[in-house]
């Protein structure tokens, strides 16, 4: 287990920290509670949302007889997001990409014309590095190669965001998108962790209580014949940030994306207490560092100089 403590007992005033993220509530399922924590020890925490989440489905029952969501979806995920960014405490900034959907089907269908998947590399990472050179974030968070789970949107999230970690530093790349910034510190998110996902569901077993995460342990046990373990991440846990006392913030913040979040689904499986106890942290992954640091890590800005 690594060491961790509540970051909201330290200041981190003069700090700045950007997640990228593919579609609004994307930031309320994963290191929500993180960013909440930090903003409460003073930091800047800004969410740069690359897409309007234009294609989503409605995926709470509650909410489809609501005529906002079927006249204009768009507009009111709008909505939510600045009720879920509110919740927070963090700042918010749309990048202006259309969403590209979910594709389903054998065959899987062509991506839509013009949607953030589909655009070049450096047009879909512009409004991000003006973005990083503008906020001047210490660290940035965002998806593994995978999107965290294999969405088109996801995965250009993550191209965009390693794509501007990089270019944001040197000056002669992006012209007419502001002075260069060097960002310390790149991690990936890793808000599907299995280790937290046999421990949560080994908890509720314990407790006698019914658990929903059976089906996905099983999915993760067949890369092991025995079923022992789950497979090997790719991007081991490096930095786990305690957070516990802010998952109250994450699960309302959560439930700000209405037409999104099933208030009876996966996401609620389990207490806020419960998790406080069995796992009170946000898992990441450091993939690059440009400062000194020991692992594993309890903060994202160990070995960063405030202002710097």
């Amino acid at each position: 287990m690594l060491p961790s403590h509540d970051q909201s007992r330290v200041s981190r005033e003069g700090f700045r920290l950007l997640a990228v993220h593919a579609h609004p509530d994307d930031e309320s399922s994963k290191g929500a509670a993180t960013m909440a924590g930090y903003v409460a020890a003073g930091a800047e925490v800004m969410v740069a949302t690359c897409t309007g989440g234009e294609r989503g489905d409605i995926l709470n029952a509650a909410m489809n007889d609501d005529p906002r969501g079927k006249r204009d979806l768009p507009g009111l995920r709008r909505v939510e997001m600045a009720n879920a960014a509110a919740e927070l405490g963090i700042q918010q900034r749309w990048l202006g990409f259309t969403d590209s959907g979910l594709p389903e089907g054998d065959p899987l269908p062509d991506l839509p014309f013009g949607c953030f998947a589909l655009q070049p590399l450096e047009r879909a990472a512009a409004p991000l590095v003006k973005l990083v050179r503008e906020f001047r974030p210490h660290v940035i968070i965002s998806y593994d190669e995978n999107g965290g789970y294999p969405h088109p949107d996801h995965i250009m999230a993550h191209r965009v965001a390693v794509e501007a970690f990089e270019a944001a530093a040197d000056p002669a790349r992006y012209p007419g998108t502001g002075e260069a910034w060097g960002t310390s510190k790149l991690y990936y998110d890793r808000a599907f962790n299995p280790e937290r996902f046999r421990a949560l569901h080994f908890a509720l077993e314990e407790a006698g209580l019914q658990s929903p995460y059976a089906e996905r342990l099983a999915q993760w046990l067949e890369a092991d014949a025995e079923g022992h373990q789950p497979p090997v991440p790719v991007h081991p846990t490096t930095t786990q940030i305690d957070c516990g006392d802010y998952f109250g913030h994450r699960e309302r913040a959560l439930l700000a994306h209405r037409t999104q979040v099933d208030p009876e689904g996966f996401f609620f499986a389990v207490s806020v207490e419960m998790q406080q106890k069995v796992w009170p942290w946000e898992d990441y992954s450091l993939i690059t560092s440009r400062v000194e640091t020991q692992l594993p890590e309890d903060d994202f800005f160990t070995g960063i100089t405030a202002g710097s």
